[in-house]
């Protein structure tokens, strides 16, 4: 088999029409079957009801960069005259430097100007790629108000959530025969780390992608990456390993749960008849996340968090509702506790407390246990240490999506190494400690002998 009837098959394989990789062979470009599965992705942009987003990350050395320059240029840019792309990528040197080299490896074959001064790649059609960059997020405000039929956004997880919605406004087109779209690289940590992971990894780990699509990348997926690069990123340690050679998302730079495996802790069933022990924890916001969370101990002494509540800007009595309906889901009959931050209890101006407002829809809040550093190493405790063969006691079900997602993003406060650091939610609700918090309180607060009545209207 030749190396073009290979690479024709393993694209047709992936997902990819045919002229898209016949496209990539005229070029002279060589793709591998997980690139050539983010190309097929991207063609999906084609359609009317397709995503408008494209998210290639994981480990390093995975050929995520090859990828998108190829997908731009050998593909996109072929197909549709007068295209104008945006390539942008932190770090003006690194960015043209890096261009410049992909630019002679990939698109020897197309007819084409570039200047470096101006960082303009033009094909002989009128389609270009503009080669951005940016040291400081301001720099972003340079592009806003232009249009772009595509931006492709290298090391992704370095932008802000908002810096990149601010980006995402210049994609659009007048042209009637293309749609556009955004491709985005990435690895595995940065500013950005949590709302990537919202956006593009947690729909394709739930299956529920639309308007997205995320593919993995890892650094066995690069046949020419050279032996020695591989043996470097398997002698790197803690969230460095686990992030840059196997692409785990579920890890970042200082991260306090480290013990923390998706594939472990979180289960996608639980039969509530197992339930020996009912209790829940609130943590409160208005403008920040109110949570709650309902768990129960099982016959071997496990806890599982069954179900959350989480949501902002509401009035207590809202709250209890969605509370009380959680408990029905469930038939909860009789909680053991019902527990929440001291900051319920604080007297306002006026004399009342938030606890007393929960009180009369129906909800009797007691005093968590606040001590947080022993309540962080409760949480530990009760996750185990599933790779040093420790089973974890502590397990969360999918269905508390902002529990799952916030948790593993948390951090050491760097002034005091045992405790959590403390991080609220960004402007689009995105991370934040407050899932966390109501499970310290959930894990850390024990039944007193007496049992809490039922909650009244229940």
């Amino acid at each position: 088999m030749t190396g073009i009837e290979k690479m024709l098959g393993e694209g047709l394989a992936a997902g990819c029409p045919r002229d898209q990789v016949k496209n990539f062979l005229r070029a002279g470009v060589v793709l591998q079957p997980r690139q050539l599965a983010a190309s097929a992705a991207a063609r999906l942009c084609d359609q009317a009801d397709g995503p408008t987003a494209i998210g290639y990350g994981g480990a390093r050395g995975g050929g995520k960069s090859h990828w998108l320059l190829s997908q731009m240029g050998a593909d996109d840019c072929q197909r549709v005259a007068g295209l104008k792309c945006l390539l942008l990528r932190k770090v003006g040197k690194a960015n043209i430097e890096q261009f410049e080299d992909l630019r002679r490896r990939l698109f020897g074959k197309l007819k084409h100007e570039f200047s470096a001064y101006r960082g303009v790649l033009a094909f002989a059609n009128g389609s270009r790629i503009i080669a951005g960059h940016f040291q400081s997020e301001k720099d972003i405000d340079a592009y806003l108000g232009l249009e772009y039929d595509v931006i492709g956004v290298e090391e992704a997880t370095t932008l802000t959530s908002r810096k990149y919605q601010d980006i995402s406004t210049c994609c659009r087109t007048s042209k009637p025969n293309w749609r556009p779209r955004i491709y985005s690289t990435t690895n595995p940590g940065g500013v950005g780390h949590a709302w990537y992971r919202t956006k593009f990894v947690a729909p394709m780990l739930e299956k529920r992608q639309s308007d997205t699509i995320f593919v993995p990348a890892r650094v066995g997926d690069n046949t020419f990456n050279n032996p020695e690069y591989r043996r470097i990123l398997e002698g790197l340690t803690g969230w460095q390993k686990r992030a840059w050679l196997d692409g785990d998302w579920d890890i970042a730079a200082g991260q306090f749960f480290t013990t923390f495996r998706r594939d472990v802790h979180v289960v996608s069933d639980f039969d509530d008849s197992r339930a020996r022990e009912w209790f829940a924890a609130l943590d409160y916001g208005f403008a920040h996340y109110t949570v709650v969370l309902l768990g129960c101990t099982d016959g071997d002494g496990n806890i599982f968090i069954v179900d959350e509540h989480a949501e902002r800007l509401w009035l207590p009595q809202r709250h209890a509702a969605a509370f009380k309906a959680m408990l029905a889901r469930h038939k909860v009959g009789e909680l053991k506790r019902l527990v929440a931050g001291a900051d319920v209890f604080s007297r306002q101006s006026d004399g009342t407390t938030i606890a007393a407002q929960y009180a009369k829809h129906g909800m009797t809040l007691r005093s968590a246990n606040m001590d947080r550093v022993n309540g962080w190493a409760e949480i530990l405790q009760g996750l185990g240490d599933p790779d040093a063969g420790i089973p974890p006691k502590l397990f969360i079900h999918q269905r508390c999506k902002r529990l799952v997602e916030t948790l593993p993003m948390l951090q050491h406060d760097p002034n005091r190494p045992e405790d959590v650091l403390k991080v609220d939610a960004d402007e689009d609700g995105i991370g934040g400690d407050d899932a966390a918090d109501a499970l310290r309180y959930l894990v850390a607060t024990k039944s007193r002998a007496v049992t809490q009545r039922k909650l009244r209207g229940m």
